[in-house]
C-alpha cells in the first residue's frame, strides 16, 4: 500500500501517525495492498484557493478529498481492486481552530479528518440523514480502532 505524506504547510504535524491512521482505516476496510493514496497538507492560502477552485465557496476549509478511481470498501471475500484511491487535502491551521474549540487537540482534529476525507474517497457522504449517521457511525468505529491500536503499538 502507498501512502505518502507531504506536509506544505507551515505547521509541523505527525505525519508518521497520519500514515498509520490511513493504513489501519484501508485495512479495515478491506481496500487492496495495492492502493494509492496521497495526503496533503497545506496552509489556509493554498487550501482557499483549492475551496474556491473545487467546491466555488469562499475561505480555506478542512479537508477537501479528490477521488480517482472510485473505489469502494471491500469484504473479507471481495477485496476492493489496486487503484489510485485519490487525495486528500488537510489545512492545519483550520484543523488547529476546529480542535481549540472542540477541547482537544489538533493532531486528533487531524485524524478525525483524515478519517473522514479517506472515507469521502471511498465513496461515502453526508448530504442526507442516513448517509449521515452510516459515514460518521463508521468514522467514530474507525478512530476507536485506531486508538486502540496505537496503545497496543506502545
Amino acid at each position: 500500500m502507498s501512502i505518502e505524506v507531504t506536509n506544505e504547510s507551515s505547521m509541523s504535524v505527525d505525519e508518521a501517525v497520519l500514515q498509520r491512521l490511513a493504513a489501519y482505516c484501508l485495512e479495515e476496510l478491506r481496500v487492496h495492498r495495492d492502493a494509492d493514496l496521497a495526503i496533503l497538507l497545506v496552509d489556509e492560502g493554498a487550501m482557499e484557493q483549492l475551496h474556491v477552485q473545487w467546491m466555488d465557496e469562499p475561505g480555506p476549509t478542512d479537508v477537501l478529498s479528490f477521488p480517482m478511481d472510485e473505489l469502494r470498501p471491500g469484504t473479507d471475500d471481495d477485496i476492493t481492486p489496486p487503484g489510485l484511491l485519490g487525495d486528500i487535502v488537510l489545512c492545519p491551521q483550520v484543523a488547529a481552530a476546529q480542535a481549540e474549540a472542540a477541547g482537544h487537540g489538533t493532531l486528533d482534529e487531524l485524524l478525525l479528518l483524515t478519517c473522514h476525507g479517506l472515507l469521502h474517497l471511498l465513496g461515502f457522504d453526508h448530504a442526507e440523514p442516513d448517509e449521515e449517521r452510516e459515514m460518521f457511525a463508521l468514522q467514530r468505529d474507525l478512530l476507536i480502532g485506531f486508538a486502540h491500536a496505537e496503545r497496543r503499538r506502545r
